[in-house]
């Protein structure tokens, strides 16, 4: 029976971790981040690996830092024939690495030479890509520079926010993963090389990057605001307070009035000039300090004193 050391955080990697079992690879531990404060209330939860390695009864490790920990002298000991990794969030040291009888493979959720980093998905919504995919790579102590082992692309619909196509990539992952699998353990695979010229990253999104730019089109505002959802939340100033945005639509047709200012408002509508004379309309919002809402809740609350022709953002 192969043996699998398996590295991942979020439930990106659950349905990896449970194929590998399903598939007959025994799994030797599970390795995850520590658990971590959640929410207002700051409850201590376990990642979404975590639990998935308790109910199949997999040992978990949880160091804060790989490198030089106890914990990793522990899995250079297991000498396992694969390290898998799927969204882990940290670098695996050399020694970590050669300690494999196999391979160390990592599942990457973007068409690698694009999108190298933290939030591949992020950006490829962002940037207004019509697909993105799945990579299967060797490990290398280089931000997901390793050699390609297998791809799978997938398209992204204008509805599809970071949560769906993560959900969507997680399978197309798994499923890729076992079907490469075979072939590196019996070394019938090819690997390719990246492209260096072709390499785009996408670093974690930074808090200043959160907010929306309405002089860009409402294509892209649309986009951004798909990006971000569930977390961080792309927001905005509306009317001078910071809003986070949910949920908006792309509006077929064009406006003269600039970026910002209130194109229609009805008790259910609320449709924002973008750049080019694009429009955007709000569906899901929340101000500052309130739950979220829909539309016309705002509408016909705090929002009942916006009118037709008023610029609300700045």
């Amino acid at each position: 029976m192969t043996t699998v050391v398996f590295m991942g955080t979020p439930s990106f990697g659950v349905p990896v971790l449970k194929g590998l079992v399903d598939q007959g690879y025994q799994v030797l531990a599970a390795v995850t981040q520590p658990d971590r404060p959640v929410g207002r209330k700051h409850q201590i939860q376990k990642s979404p690996v975590k639990q998935q390695a308790e109910a199949l009864n997999i040992p978990v490790l949880q160091p804060e830092k790989i490198s030089g920990s106890d914990e990793m002298q522990q899995l250079i000991e297991m000498h396992p024939d694969l390290i898998v990794t799927a969204a882990f969030g940290q670098f695996l040291p050399t020694k970590l690495l050669n300690a494999v009888k196999i391979a160390a493979v990592n599942v990457h959720g973007s068409l690698l030479p694009k999108y190298r980093g933290g939030a591949p998905v992020q950006y490829a919504i962002l940037n207004g890509d019509k697909e993105t995919g799945i990579s299967i790579i060797y490990m290398v102590k280089k931000m997901d520079a390793g050699d390609i082992l297998a791809q799978q692309a997938i398209p992204i619909n204008n509805t599809d926010d970071t949560a769906s196509m993560f959900a969507k990539l997680s399978l197309v992952g798994r499923d890729l993963l076992l079907k490469t699998l075979p072939k590196v353990i019996s070394g019938e695979i090819t690997p390719i090389k990246q492209d260096p010229e072709k390499v785009i990253f996408s670093p974690t999104i930074k808090p200043e990057e959160e907010k929306l730019d309405f002089l860009k089109s409402a294509f892209l505002v649309d986009a951004k605001v798909r990006a971000l959802r569930p977390d961080p939340t792309a927001y905005t100033t509306l009317n001078g307070k910071r809003t986070k945005i949910w949920k908006s639509a792309v509006v077929d047709g064009q406006t003269p009035l600039e970026p910002g200012v209130i194109v229609e408002k009805t008790k259910h509508q609320l449709q924002i000039a973008a750049g080019g004379g694009s429009i955007l309309e709000i569906l899901e919002l929340q101000p500052a300090g309130k739950p979220r809402q829909a539309i016309t809740d705002y509408l016909n609350g705090a929002g009942q004193a916006l009118k037709v022709g008023q610029k609300v953002i700045n």
